[in-house]
C-alpha cells in the first residue's frame, strides 16, 4: 500500500503573504487526493519530529545551532535567514516534521510496512546546504532521509533523484564525495541557485536544461543520463526531491513540462527501484507553486507509485 506522510504543524510555516511557497500547495494537494478518490487508498502517517542525531549526519552542528537560536517564539516577528528564506514562529516545527517524514519514511520502506511512500511536506529542502539556509529551506529532507538510510539501515547505495526546475545545491553539496549516494538531478540552467552545470565528481549526474526545453528534452536527458547510471549503480533505495515547478503551467520557471512528464519520469523510476531496490521508492515534496496544478501532478505522481 502507499504510504503517505504528513502533519498539520506543517501548515504553520508562514513565509509570508507574497511569498510563492505557501500553505495552500499542501491543502491543494489533499484537495485533489479526495476529489481523485485516491486519498482513500492511502495509508496515512503523521511525520514524527526529526531528532538532533539525524539532522547531524548531515548538517554542521554550529549551523543547527544558529537555527536553533534565531527561531522566533509564539508571538514574536519572523526572521529573514536570507532573501528567499523566512523562519515565522511555525517554522521550525513544521521543518522538523519534514525532515522526520522523510526518517519515517526510509523506515516504512525498509521494514516493508508500506511503499513506496510520499512525504507531503514543507518546508521544502534540496537547497539546504550542510552549513547554510536558501531558497525556502532550512533542513535539506532528502538528505536527512538518506543519512537515516546509510547510518540506522545499513545501506551501501542510495540514489536521490531530483526532478524539481531549481537544481538541488543542497543535495549535491552535501553528497558530493559520498560515494555511496548517486545524485540525478535535472534542473533550468541559467537559473537559480546557478549551480550543477559543471560535473565535479562521479557520483553526480546533473541535466542542465535550457529556458526553451519540453518534455522531448527531458525525457531524452533522462532516458540517456540518468538512467544508465541508476542501473550501473543499482540502488537498494530511491529517494526523489520530487517539484513539480517545472510545469508548463507554473510560472516560477520557463521549462514546459506536461502532466504527462511526470508521470513518464515517475514510471521511470519506478522500473528502476522494481529492477534493483524491491520497489523501495521514497518521494519527498520540493517545488510547484500553482497549488492547482501542483495537485494535480502529485495525484499522477501517486498513481504511478500506488501501482
Amino acid at each position: 500500500m502507499l504510504g503517505y506522510i504528513s502533519h498539520h504543524e506543517c501548515m504553520d510555516h508562514d513565509a509570508g503573504p507574497h511569498h510563492p511557497e505557501q500553505a495552500a500547495r499542501l491543502t491543494a494537494i489533499s484537495n485533489q487526493l479526495i476529489s481523485s478518490g485516491l486519498d482513500y487508498v492511502l495509508r496515512h502517517y503523521d511525520a514524527p519530529r526529526v531528532t538532533r542525531e539525524q539532522l547531524e549526519r548531515v548538517h554542521d552542528p554550529a549551523y543547527l545551532d544558529r537555527v536553533y537560536a534565531i527561531a522566533p517564539g509564539e508571538g514574536m516577528r519572523s526572521v529573514e535567514v536570507d532573501g528567499d528564506t523566512v523562519m515565522s514562529p511555525g517554522t521550525l516545527r513544521a521543518a522538523e516534521r519534514a525532515a522526520g517524514a522523510g526518517v519515517m519514511a526510509v523506515d516504512l520502506v525498509m521494514r516493508g510496512e508500506a511503499g513506496p511512500v510520499f512525504c507531503a511536506v514543507r518546508p521544502p529542502g534540496h537547497h539546504a546546504e550542510r552549513a547554510v539556509a536558501m531558497g525556502f529551506c532550512l533542513f535539506n529532507n532528502v538528505a536527512v532521509a538518506a543519512g537515516h538510510a546509510l547510518a540506522a539501515h545499513g545501506l551501501t547505495r542510495v540514489a536521490i533523484v531530483d526532478f524539481d526546475v531549481h537544481h538541488g545545491n543542497g543535495t549535491e553539496d552535501i553528497f558530493r564525495n559520498e560515494p555511496r549516494v548517486l545524485f540525478c538531478s535535472s534542473f533550468q540552467h541559467p537559473f537559480y541557485p546557478f549551480t550543477g552545470h559543471e560535473k565535479e565528481t562521479a557520483n553526480l549526474v546533473d541535466i542542465p536544461l535550457s529556458a526553451t526545453a519540453g518534455s522531448k528534452e527531458f525525457r531524452a536527458a533522462v532516458s540517456e543520463h540518468w538512467l544508465p547510471a541508476l542501473d550501473a549503480f543499482a540502488p537498494e533505495l530511491v529517494i526523489i526531491s520530487a517539484g513539480f515547478d517545472a510545469h508548463v503551467a507554473d510560472d516560477m520557471s520557463s521549462v514546459s513540462l506536461t502532466d504527462d512528464d511526470y508521470e513518464w519520469v515517475t514510471k521511470a523510476l519506478l522500473d528502476v527501484a522494481n529492477r534493483h531496490s524491491q520497489g523501495r521508492i521514497v518521494s519527498m515534496l520540493e517545488g510547484g507553486y500553482e497549488p492547482a496544478v501542483l495537485a494535480r501532478s502529485v495525484v499522477r505522481h501517486l498513481n504511478v507509485l500506488i501501482g
